[in-house]
């Protein structure tokens, strides 16, 4: 157990120094598969929180947590893990593909929780490892909240990934479009302690071959939920598929249960792909 919350800069900054040492290959394997890290009686800054939903969207002063951001107070844990010199995978590169969120009762903001967060498993994926993170929110003994994120580390596989077609898919409606400011990183980046260079500023972000600074995956998933709204008990699954580039104007769809964030016109590339379904008792 722990006995409080990792600082989640010193981390990142381990993790990319010992990213150039990390060598993954197929067939990979991860001794600290299952371990879980666990920090008990976890209380949430309320003034974090508050800046949170302020630069997400989410309306403020609510009673119970926004539905994404149990996954802001579980990231220093996983970095913790994929930090480590035991983690195959480095942290430099690796990209955080897809998140399935689970909420069976929403968290009140002012309680008191246990945070569990381990490594499920590695998995070969056409372009490479990933490795999928399972983060379980505790109140009570019982999980009232809970993610599986996918992080993918791109390497060389057996076989040639095979060329991609673009996915067949019905058209979503759009229903706003967004200007979004330059320093969406930054402030999302001060809220959830994510200071990752590539979402900070335009010459840090070219550092790793970006053109400008970058939004961050999991920014761009609480905005679409902020504006798409969600019950007490739902499931969430989204997709990154494309950067979201800062400045930059991006339009939301949905039709109730798929949204999409994508690049202005109907034709606009698509960013984000997601959908909402309630759970059933």
């Amino acid at each position: 157990m722990l006995s409080g919350p990792p600082s989640l800069g010193p981390l990142l900054a381990l993790g990319a120094l010992r990213s150039p040492f990390k060598r993954p290959r197929p067939g990979v394997v991860f001794s600290g598969t299952g371990d879980r890290l666990v920090l008990p009686d976890l209380r949430v800054d309320l003034g974090r929180l508050a800046a949170y939903e302020r630069v997400c969207g989410f309306p403020t002063g609510e009673d119970s947590l926004p539905l994404t951001y149990p996954h802001v107070l579980g990231f220093p844990l996983a970095m913790r893990i994929m930090s480590g010199g035991g983690f195959p995978l480095p942290l430099l590169g690796l990209v955080h593909t897809s998140i399935e969120i689970t909420r069976h009762t929403a968290p009140a903001a002012t309680g008191a929780y246990e945070l569990t967060v381990y490594v499920e498993r590695l998995a070969a994926h056409r372009r490479g490892t990933e490795a999928v993170v399972v983060t379980e929110l505790r109140e009570r003994d019982a999980v009232v909240w809970e993610s599986t994120s996918t992080y993918l580390a791109r390497h060389r596989t057996e076989s040639p990934p095979a060329a991609e077609a673009p996915p067949a898919r019905e058209p979503v409606p759009v229903l706003d479009e967004w200007r979004l400011a330059a320093d969406v990183g930054r402030r999302y980046g001060a809220a959830s302690g994510d200071r990752n260079p590539i979402h900070l500023h335009p010459l840090t972000a070219r550092l790793f071959g970006f053109p400008r600074a970058i939004a961050h995956g999991m920014w761009t998933v609480a905005r679409c939920l902020a504006a798409h709204g969600s019950p007490p008990a739902v499931r969430v699954r989204a997709e990154f598929r494309a950067p979201v580039l800062l400045p930059g104007t991006v339009a939301f769809a949905s039709d109730g249960a798929r949204f999409e964030l994508r690049g202005p016109g109907e034709a606009g590339r698509v960013h984000v792909s997601g959908r909402v379904d309630p759970l059933t008792p």
